[in-house]
């Protein structure tokens, strides 16, 4: 009987690991899917115009200063819905010095939205990677990145590709690598040795020097706190942490007028 028990207990636990390692990429990516028409019908709502690339096609969603901006930061978004959602980091960082710091540039992922292709590691890094030198190409303005969740190691991986194109990071709720908070979240299964997607975001910065701004939520429930923590005290690199204690991972203080964001503006500026 106690044989039987054990060889059952093992075919659950091999049935489950199995269905984790062959879903993965379900688990890890939740985009929000439709049409381009709809997508250009709700982009006025968010004060965005398209962004497109250099054979016409829809990338993304910039916003441009009134007069030309003497900066220019490219949005990476996380792992659900859509860019459109995450125009918040064009409202914190846009009203800071009346609004001519930035041009934005929010890039939407393979997957994701109205965008043909697959959500995974691979077509996400390569799609932003192309963005990032669409935007390099004929224009010398300094160029920042800003990530949240997912997105950080996005920002990480292009700043390691991209040292002195890169002129600072600004990430929200980053972490080690999604390897790390795998692990965390189902530590009964070897999660490292079959997860594709691992966003090496830490070894990445080992390659950057550039200003890394950090913000974190306190009690993150996606994305454990700590992970994050030890992102900003492993980078060698000029850097500067916040942390919202009483906030989650998508429970942050965006509000545009929170002082936080005037915080991260000047250090990312200050050359």
């Amino acid at each position: 009987m106690a044989i039987k028990l054990l060889w059952f207990a093992l075919s659950v636990y091999a049935s489950v690991f199995l269905v984790l390692a062959l879903m993965q990429r379900t688990f890890m990516y939740h985009p929000t899917r439709g049409q381009e028409s709809e997508f250009l019908a709700l982009a006025p709502q968010h004060k965005v115009q398209p962004w497109r690339d250099a054979q016409g096609a829809l990338i993304g969603w910039k916003r441009e200063a009134p007069e030309p901006a003497q900066n220019r930061m490219l949005l990476l978004h996380g792992n659900g819905g859509h860019a459109l959602t995450r125009t918040y980091f064009m409202d914190g960082l846009g009203a800071q010095r009346d609004g001519k710091e930035w041009d934005f540039y929010c890039l939407e992922y393979p997957g994701y939205g109205w965008r043909e292709g697959q959500a995974n590691q691979s077509e996400i890094v390569a799609a932003a990677n192309a963005a990032l030198n669409q935007l390099l190409k004929n224009d010398p303005r300094p160029l920042y990145i800003a990530g949240e969740s997912l997105g950080t190691g996005v920002a990480c991986l292009l700043a390691a590709q991209h040292p002195r194109d890169v002129r600072g990071l600004f990430l929200v709720t980053p972490y080690t690598s999604t390897a790390d908070v795998a692990a965390s979240r189902f530590p009964m299964f070897p999660v490292r040795l079959v997860l594709q997607d691992k966003y090496e975001a830490a070894a990445a910065l080992k390659k950057y020097s550039g200003r890394v701004a950090v913000l974190l939520a306190g009690k993150d429930d996606i994305v454990p706190t700590r992970f994050g923590q030890a992102l900003f005290e492993g980078y060698g690199g000029p850097k500067k942490l916040w942390i919202q204690h009483d906030a989650g991972h998508n429970t942050l203080d965006i509000d545009p007028r929170a002082a936080w964001w005037r915080e991260v503006a000047e250090f990312l500026l200050r050359h």
